[in-house]
């Protein structure tokens, strides 16, 4: 550890949070990691972290903590549980929650923090796993200037763009406005995919020459391969983003706007889920919409992952 490396405990080791844990690592930073399953905590120790086996033992004494777990019952239960982080920590800490939840919820864990002389940022993140491990994802953070700007090292080494967008619970606004964003995307590329498909043209050239033009977007580059060769397997599964379109969908309702698409979006990723796709990544949506065009023809077949629930480790957009 360099002398200007910081003493983190870093709660939830999944698809997003192992290695942006070592990435902290990797910059000098004492990380001390917990996670429900153990094989995560024991590939951040030998990545060159600490292990602990509570929230507790994570958080004590750091100078830093930063969370990345599924949804707001999991932060809830991180955050104020008798043995969560903010009884755990000291007056002065540094709380970063990089998870994907609602803005009220993000409010009320600064407000809790801040009566225990803590200093609370939410800070969710885009980019899913491939992001994550190329160090390269999009940061969108609320919370004070003053924090953002004793957090930014560490935000360095986790992603490429930075932005403190507002107050508390801002970071959180902005990511529901990605996941929308995002969502879209997904359905349109998939399909553009089906069409060219069915018109029998070659799809990796189409995909290439639409990915040069105004078509083009970093899903498509991202997402298109993997839809082409119907490959599922998680990165961010359609569980977690049926849990982002409601936050945008609830969002909406309470700031009365009405946002036409963000509700179709949400009920394609609530159908896949309902046919037992929730495990799949969200680039399943391609399988959603075939099941809609009556499934595969010419012999194709759905991607064995067609109806598994996935993993259970947190991934992220």
């Amino acid at each position: 550890m360099t002398g200007t490396g910081k003493k983190i405990g870093f709660i939830g080791l999944g698809i997003m949070g192992a290695p942006m844990a070592a990435h902290l690592v990797e910059a000098g930073h004492e990380v001390t990691g917990y996670n429900l399953e153990r094989e995560a905590v024991d590939r951040l120790i030998a990545a060159g972290g600490k292990g602990a086996e509570g929230i507790t033992e994570a958080v004590r004494d750091a100078d830093v903590v930063i969370t990345m777990v599924p949804a707001d019952p999991h932060v809830e239960q991180v955050m104020y549980g008798r043995d969560g982080v903010l009884a755990g920590v000291e007056p002065g800490t540094l709380v970063i929650d990089m998870s994907s939840i609602k803005p009220s919820t993000s409010i009320a864990v600064a407000e809790a923090g801040a009566e225990r002389g803590l200093r609370v940022l939410d800070a969710p993140v885009s980019g899913g796993e491939a992001g994550a491990i190329e160090a390269v994802l999009s940061i969108m953070v609320g919370g004070e200037a003053a924090d953002f700007a004793a957090a930014l090292p560490l935000f360095e080494a986790l992603g490429k763009t930075i932005v403190h967008v507002g107050p508390h619970g801002a970071g959180q606004t902005v990511k529901a406005a990605n996941q929308l964003v995002v969502a879209g995307n997904i359905q349109l590329v998939a399909e553009a995919l089906l069409f060219l498909e069915r018109a029998g043209v070659d799809t990796e050239a189409g995909l290439e020459v639409l990915g040069g033009g105004l078509a083009g977007s970093t899903v498509m580059a991202r997402k298109g391969r993997v839809m082409r060769e119907r490959d599922f397997k998680p990165g961010f599964r359609i569980d977690l983003h049926h849990k982002d379109m409601g936050i945008v969908t609830e969002a909406a309702r309470e700031l009365d706007l009405v946002l036409p698409f963000a509700g179709l979006a949400a009920q394609l990723v609530a159908s896949l889920r309902a046919q037992g796709g929730g495990g799949l990544d969200h680039s399943g949506l391609l399988l959603g919409l075939e099941r809609l065009n009556g499934g595969p023809r010419n012999g194709s077949q759905e991607s064995s992952q067609g109806t598994s629930q996935g993993t259970s480790q947190q991934g992220d957009n």
